[in-house]
């Protein structure tokens, strides 16, 4: 999955994604927008956790979704 295939099916994931990140709010998800660095950012705030963690955060759910 690449950035282009996560805006384009946003509207089908943001329910996946928010089964994986919990604590990102409706409102939050919606700004987003499928926007990988956004939804980056996102989990690095509400997780406390590395740039680096949440891009491999994202990584591994897109490998996940691929299956």
């Amino acid at each position: 999955m690449n950035k282009d295939t996560i805006e384009g099916n946003w509207k089908e994931l943001k329910g996946k994604v928010k089964e994986q990140w919990g604590k990102l709010t409706d409102e939050r998800l919606d700004e987003i927008a499928g926007r990988r660095e956004q939804l980056a950012g996102e989990i690095q705030q509400a997780y406390g956790v590395t740039r680096d963690e949440a891009d491999k955060q994202i990584k591994d759910f897109e490998q996940i979704r691929k299956h």
